[in-house]
């Protein structure tokens, strides 16, 4: 299983460009902003990959560069492509936002009568004592 970003191969230790791959990945972006749909745009790049696949890439931050990768994509172009991504997202009703719902806890009271039987084994003695527990839902009126 391979974890390493397509566009990139290791050698000595070290994360550095693939050209054909990298030459990919960038048509890969700007066939999105030009706004073409996922698998055109993965066809269009000539990267066989699946449709989650292509839409992760477009997410992976790891091609504007960081300690260990090196860029391939601008910032700015990746920042357009995450906002077409919203932008598409919202135009088709798939992001989630969830409603807030009010969670109302009831109030109970707990009280204990006192004891009629002592016993002397203390777990007999503790399960006399829970089962004189009893509860009470307060409600408004109350």
């Amino acid at each position: 299983m391979n974890h390493i970003p397509f566009g990139y191969i290791i050698e000595d230790g070290k994360a550095i460009i693939d050209d054909k791959a990298a030459s990919q990945i960038r048509d890969l972006f700007h066939s999105y902003l030009s706004g073409l749909s996922l698998s055109d745009t993965a066809e269009k790049a000539g990267i066989k990959r699946c449709h989650p696949a292509i839409s992760k890439m477009l997410t992976n931050r790891r091609y504007i560069g960081d300690d260990f990768y090196p860029g391939i994509v601008d910032e700015e172009v990746f920042q357009q492509v995450e906002a077409e991504r919203l932008r598409r997202a919202h135009m088709l009703g798939r992001i989630y936002e969830p409603k807030a719902s009010k969670t109302v806890f009831p109030r109970i009271r707990f009280f204990a009568s006192e004891p009629q039987s002592n016993f002397e084994d203390p777990f007999q003695q503790a399960e006399y004592a829970y089962s004189l527990i009893e509860s009470v839902v307060v409600t408004d009126g109350e």
